[in-house]
């Protein structure tokens, strides 16, 4: 490793010009990334990490962001050290995608979908090398085998969405390596993944690293993440780099406070606390909306002491994965379930071919538990759930709610049961319409099933839920875009409650989310099943939330149950060869 760093930021403040105000991005970030290291940014979102990320990419918009000070000095293989922002668009062209490149977060917002996959990332060694469409084709075939894409020639030939998130992830590597620089910014690269799809992708760039000796900035906000590729991390939060240093150092003995509450939020393999740390709990602040309960007082005593029994459930749950109360009847029965989709018609537009989405899935869940259903993209899961809602109706197969047949019901006997069982979905701002204000998103749907008696009982009660979920009755006239990622979960959390619900679908919903904002996520929703009474099926592809939130597990893989059982018995003696693989798949450090 040279004595020189290849890229050195010094002193970078990054400001927005809102229109109605000036707000401060980063504030005196400095950085640098020796040739051959993996440097670790990691922080919560809009703590700057990003921002810093397309600063150095000269990315950032001309209309509406500034750097006010700082400079970016970077060992042009060339020229020598050039400090980035005095080069004129086109010198910065000849930089970009040849001597550094970037993989951006979300894939499929990042390929253009008009084009096929081969094209584009041929378009960038023919603009950059010069070469001609054979050659270029024949380079992004031999990138396509690199970064392990099966059948490179159907890849090449394929749109960006006929693939999976991991595989269109790929193409986006193939891209940034197509003409071999010398520094990778990789932007939450792996965030959404599948804990197996996340491991091959964090294998592939720690491969392609080493092969071509580059240097890389790993962007995250999952610290169990950078501790498998990073061998220095800094750490960011408010636009500022609070700690920095070796990994081992920052990850065995962090000095800043921030840190050390990043380690402690994500859930662990090893205990199930009764209560998830909070980023509040080391920095001795009282939350804010989209924050916690404060340490120490009486409503998270309470809460703590009742999430304690609730996890001492799992010892009266059976191996086999039945509730512990033989008694106890069912709240919902699933029984040989079967949901597919056409695949081919005919020219009549008649089926020919179907493909199994969930098959022959049967089980139960009892009142008042968490069931856990884990598994890879593609496993069935999110059909699953929705199949049980109705809002796909399965092939065949049956589901019985507190010994109802949902599956046999019309339109309009289903719309009277609604108000009982309700679904968090797994992108809140989706969920959402930009149109209307969060009061009148929750409103809405005591509004059509005729909850209280008119508009006044109806605010109140959005007042009450506002505040519930921890925001604030103010916020009842603000729309989506105002509130962050963990906000606008918590309103898709308070608009299911609206309805009185007894039973709740959890499709994916702190997926997306950092892991400070998740372990709120997480507290909120088992302060409310205490508080409430509910029954949750719990949907999502980390296992390590799953086994903390859940008193049974189910695993799912092409549309079938593989195992199930007691959460902690699951996890500490999986059956299954699968159940492994995805256990051994999750991150740790």
């Amino acid at each position: 490793m040279k004595n020189n760093p290849l890229l050195s930021i010094r002193n970078l403040s990054v400001e927005f010009d809102t229109g109605d105000e000036i707000v401060p991005a980063t504030e005196g970030v400095s950085l640098e990334v020796f040739p051959g290291e993996v440097l670790g940014l990691v922080g919560e979102s809009g703590s700057g990490k990003s921002v810093t990320a397309l600063a150095v990419m000269r990315l950032l918009s001309r209309s509406t962001a500034r750097i006010r000070s700082g400079e970016i000095w970077f060992d042009h293989p060339d020229r020598g050290m050039v400090n980035l922002p005095e080069l004129s668009d086109h010198e910065m062209q000849s930089v970009r995608g040849r001597h550094m490149a970037m993989i951006f977060q979300e894939p499929m917002t990042s390929l253009n979908p008009v084009k096929r996959c081969g094209q584009q990332v041929a378009e960038s060694i023919l603009w950059h090398r010069r070469s001609n469409a054979s050659d270029a084709k024949k380079k992004a075939l031999e990138l396509f085998g690199e970064v392990r894409l099966p059948q490179p020639e159907r890849i090449y030939r394929a749109w960006p969405h006929e693939l999976s998130g991991g595989q269109k992830q790929r193409v986006m590597i193939a891209m940034a390596m197509a003409c071999d620089p010398v520094l990778l910014i990789a932007d939450e690269p792996t965030t959404a993944l599948d804990v197996t799809v996340q491991k091959d992708i964090l294998d592939l760039l720690q491969r392609l690293q080493k092969r071509h000796e580059m240097s890389v900035m790993f962007i995250s906000h999952d610290l169990g993440v950078i501790a498998q590729v990073a061998g220095k991390i800094a750490v960011m939060r408010n636009g500022r780099v609070l700690e920095s240093g070796q990994a081992s150092g920052v990850l065995n003995a962090p000095k800043d406070p921030y840190t050390r509450a990043l380690l402690a939020c994500r859930p662990s393999l090893d205990e199930r606390p009764a209560r998830l740390a909070v980023v509040e709990d080391f920095m001795g602040v009282k939350p804010s909306g989209d924050g916690d309960q404060a340490a120490g007082s009486p409503d998270r005593e309470a809460s703590s002491a009742a999430a304690m029994k609730k996890h001492a459930r799992d010892s009266a749950v059976g191996a086999g994965g039945q509730a512990g109360n033989a008694g106890e009847a069912p709240v919902l029965e699933i029984k040989n379930l079967v949901t597919r989709f056409v695949t081919r018609r005919n020219v009549l537009g008649r089926p020919l071919d179907y493909h199994p989405a969930v098959a022959d899935v049967s089980f139960q869940v009892y009142p008042g538990e968490t069931l856990g259903l884990v598994g890879e993209s593609g496993c069935g899961k999110t059909t699953l759930g929705r199949s049980i809602m109705q809002l796909i109706r399965p092939h065949s197969g049956s589901v019985v709610y507190k010994g109802r047949d949902l599956s046999g019901m019309s339109a309009g006997e289903l719309r009277k049961l609604r108000t009982r069982f309700q679904i968090i979905f797994q992108d809140p701002y989706a969920s959402l319409s930009p149109g209307m204000s969060i009061g009148q998103a929750i409103m809405e749907p005591m509004q059509v099933h005729g909850i209280l008696k008119n508009t006044r009982e109806r605010r109140e009660r959005v007042f009450e839920l506002l505040e519930k979920v921890g925001l604030e009755a103010w916020h009842f006239d603000r729309y989506p875009h105002a509130f962050s990622g963990g906000q606008r979960q918590r309103i898709c959390i308070a608009r299911a409650l609206a309805m009185n619900p007894e039973f709740i679908i959890c499709d994916e919903s702190v997926s997306a989310l950092d892991v400070s904002v998740q372990a709120r996520v997480l507290n909120l929703l088992n302060d409310l099943k205490s508080e409430f009474g509910l029954t949750y099926i719990f949907i999502s592809h980390d296992l390590a939330v799953v086994k903390y939130m859940s008193d049974r597990v189910v695993v799912m893989k092409d549309g079938r149950v593989v195992e199930s059982g007691a959460a902690d018995a699951l996890y500490d003696r999986p059956a299954e060869a699968y159940t492994r693989r995805l256990i051994g798949a999750i991150p740790a450090f």
